[in-house]
């Protein structure tokens, strides 16, 4: 199913013709349809980025199309479908209970983990998100830094397979020293006063 998906997904690009940025205009609804229905994972589109744009380019594109997802599934099922995810995904959302109790306790930097990590879909982050008390400004920066960390750990980890004379230390270096922030802003803003656990910070940068 995966390569039939795949096949078709290069196909449309060799039909259309479309090179450089403008091949967001396929790939943003792409990474939508891919936000609602999980038919392939994300690593497809971020590939199809990186061959076709080069890396830092298609870290970029995928960037923007995996936010651009992100915000569009959010809100379609925080806004008119959240009792169907209700009903359609009750088992999975009763799987991952605790990070459920996570979202409510930590907020955007629940989020930034679970889409840095592949500890659940994507999509499924996404629902979650929609049905908890998280709002929708923290949300987007969440999702902003959360795919820019997941997508960047991917480069990190294909780009040797995708271009295989690329030197990747400075990407690597790069990406440890965003984590480092990142780190820091989570203890000062979650941990700033004593007894603070996050519940004050939850929905909060």
């Amino acid at each position: 199913m995966g390569e039939t998906i795949n096949g078709w997904i290069d196909a449309l690009v060799a039909f259309t013709g479309l090179s450089g940025l403008w091949i967001l205009l396929i790939t943003i609804p792409l990474g939508i349809i891919q936000g609602f229905l999980g038919l392939f994972p994300f690593a497809t589109i971020i590939m199809l980025h990186i061959s076709a744009l080069g890396l830092v380019n298609g870290i970029m594109a995928s960037w923007i199309s995996g936010t651009v997802a992100a915000v569009v599934v959010f809100w379609v099922s925080r806004s008119l479908f959240a009792n169907w995810v209700l009903r359609k995904w009750e088992k999975r959302l009763q799987k991952y209970g605790r990070w459920q109790l996570r979202f409510e306790k930590y907020g955007l930097w629940a989020i930034i983990l679970l889409r840095t990590i592949p500890i659940m879909p994507n999509n499924l982050i996404s629902f979650m998100a929609g049905i908890s008390p998280v709002k929708m400004i923290p949300y987007i920066w969440s999702s902003i830094i959360g795919n820019l960390s997941h997508i960047w750990l991917f480069a990190i980890i294909s780009s040797s397979i995708l271009i295989p004379d690329i030197d990747n230390v400075v990407l690597i270096l790069s990406y440890a020293g965003f984590c480092i922030v990142l780190l820091a802003v989570f203890f000062f803003t979650v941990y700033r006063k004593p007894g603070s656990h996050g519940k004050d910070n939850e929905v909060t940068m």
